[in-house]
């Protein structure tokens, strides 16, 4: 029997909590004797979801004694890291845990318990940029559905504790098992492409020369426009070599990689709310080609054009046409 512990608190995501339980869940059954799951709080009391549900638990945190695989489910990154119960709960049961893992912004936690220090790990693609900021010593990777680094095990946001939890179900069980859990919950068993996918194009930074701002206008407005190097140096009456330095130093990447990720969110754009074709949207965003715009999107996006628009352009199905009893 492999106790698995999910840590719980007031404030908590519900589903980061009920997708791997009910993948854990889903093991035992296949695999009688596997898995029994328990919930801890740091007091032991029940606890409120950040969508209002109440859930009981099974034990505090400090009474739970060693485990197989903790699970700390995610949060208010602030309120969660800044929690000292919390997160001296988490260390102490952590070193009584064969594996550790979190779903979503437990990575927070995890890393307020100096779990994370020198190794890779991820959380939510919109708490990325924090973590790393936060906690320098933990090297984030963004992209990434979940990380393992030896026995810790860091996940990306909310449903992606459902993927960490059939990588670990396999890992013990075999991929069978975690084939036909993902098959009885009507998920991927490996879903395809990362965090970006999901994301929207990160804000850029303030910049303090209003020519440099006009330009980032104009190249919002105009994806389709001439944005080469040269061409957007002219505009600014400067060298190329000068400008792709002012441009880099004030905006953080290189002009050539911000035309790319502005071409890439108006064919995203364009995708998920018309009906033009690929070829169609690679001209009006500004790539060009299908291929030159393919490429694009598997670098930024993980997955190629015509597979973000059927996964992001609507959550309808067609329906069969009922027969005419007529016969007509």
């Amino acid at each position: 029997m492999r106790e698995v512990l999910i840590v719980v608190y007031d404030g908590v995501q519900s589903l980061d909590v009920t997708g791997p339980a009910e993948v854990f869940d889903g093991a035992a059954r296949l695999r009688p004797g596997g898995y029994r799951v328990r919930l801890a709080s740091p007091d032991g009391r029940a606890v409120t979801t950040s969508s209002g549900l109440r859930l009981g638990v099974h034990t505090a945190l400090a009474a739970a004694g060693p485990v197989d695989t903790l699970v700390v489910a995610g949060g208010p990154p602030s309120d969660i890291s800044s929690d000292g119960d919390l997160v001296a709960g988490v260390r102490t049961a952590a070193s009584a845990a064969r594996r550790v893992t979190s779903v979503c912004t437990g990575a927070f936690v995890l890393a307020a318990a100096g779990l994370l220090e020198g190794r890779r790990a991820t959380t939510h693609w919109a708490y990325c940029d924090r973590l790393a900021a936060v906690h320098p010593g933990v090297a984030v990777a963004p992209d990434a559905i979940w990380v393992r680094d030896g026995p810790v095990v860091t996940s990306a946001g909310v449903t992606a504790g459902v993927d960490l939890a059939l990588a670990l179900v396999e890992e013990d069980h075999g991929a069978a098992v975690a084939r036909e859990i993902a098959r009885w919950l009507v998920v991927f068993m490996q879903r395809p492409g990362g965090q970006s996918q999901f994301s929207r194009r990160a804000r850029t930074r303030p910049v303090r020369r209003e020519a440099l701002r006009a330009l980032l206008d104009h190249i919002a407005a105009e994806p389709a426009a001439d944005l080469s190097v040269e061409a957007m140096a002219a505009r600014l009456s400067m060298s190329p070599r000068h400008f792709s330095r002012v441009f880099a130093d004030q905006v953080g990447v290189s002009p050539g990689r911000y035309v790319e990720e502005v071409r890439v969110e108006a064919a995203r754009c364009l995708l998920e709310s018309g009906d033009d074709g690929v070829d169609t949207v690679a001209r009006l965003s500004g790539f060009g080609s299908a291929e030159t715009m393919r490429r694009a999107f598997l670098r930024h996006v993980g997955v190629p054009p015509a597979a973000y628009r059927d996964r992001f352009r609507t959550t309808a199905r067609p329906v069969a046409p009922r027969p005419d009893p007529a016969g007509g």
